[in-house]
């Protein structure tokens, strides 16, 4: 009989929260937080996520290519190949495994946790995987869909042709915020939105867990935030807090 170590009912709820799909099986769930070094410790009967990881492969590189196909429909394939080479690969996928928090859910042997495991990037990638082909097997293609939409939600492009830094200063202002702050995360607020609809100019506000906060514009309020977002990166990187001299290179 298959076993797989045990999801407390907090954490489960929390990361299906953060996914945004309520699994019927939670054992795979479990099977896709498992790492090999904690199945290798619990002994014969207990599987890894290495299996659901090859699905996961598989299954994200197709919820992405299709939501990109959607979202641009004029876009030529060159154009859909890099925006889709850039969100998927191993840096990407780990970024989204410790924003929704699936690090902190890794079921890993004692010796690789020791190591640092659980902030390595390609363990992180593949578990960030299994747990896709798990609501993929758990809810079929489109649960896994809608659940690649809403972990992506504000890091998608918003061209076809446009950058992936341009893209990433939200996601890079987070990771900072994550190893300066304990966790702590980076909230968003819209102050204003004026002008008329062919023109709108939007302003937001983004407060950083040390409580400093800062205000840009955009001519959509995705934009905006990653304007605000670059203020604050400027000044993290120039004047970390908390760190006394010590020099913070950010991410991007």
């Amino acid at each position: 009989m298959n076993t797989f170590p045990s999801l407390a009912d907090e954490d489960r709820e929390r990361l299906e929260a953060a996914l945004g799909h309520r699994f019927k099986d939670v054992s795979l769930l479990e099977q896709a937080l498992t790492h090999s070094s904690c199945a290798n410790e619990h002994g014969s009967g207990t599987e890894h996520n290495e299996r659901l990881e090859f699905l996961g492969d598989a299954v994200m590189e197709l919820c992405v290519s299709t939501v990109l196909y959607r979202r641009f429909p004029h876009a030529r394939e060159g154009d859909l190949t890099l925006l889709r080479s850039s969100l998927v690969s191993t840096r990407s996928f780990a970024r989204f495994a410790r924003l929704t928090g699936i690090d902190r859910c890794l079921f890993l042997g004692r010796g690789e946790d020791a190591q640092g495991g659980r902030e390595r990037d390609t363990v992180l990638s593949d578990a960030f995987e299994a747990v896709v082909a798990a609501v993929y097997e758990d809810g079929g293609f489109e649960a896994a869909r809608q659940v690649v939409d809403k972990v992506f939600e504000g890091h998608w492009p918003e061209h076809a042709n446009e950058s992936r830094k341009e893209r990433d200063r939200k996601t890079s202002l987070q990771e900072l915020c994550h190893r300066l702050f304990a966790g702590e995360r980076p909230i968003y607020v819209q102050i204003a939105a004026e002008g008329p609809s062919h023109a709108r100019v939007f302003t937001v506000e983004v407060t950083l867990p040390d409580g400093r906060a800062f205000r840009a514009e955009g001519t959509s309020c995705k934009r905006a935030e990653q304007n605000a977002a670059a203020k604050a990166l400027a000044a993290l990187v120039a004047e970390p807090a908390g760190a006394g001299s010590r020099k913070i290179h950010a991410k991007g």
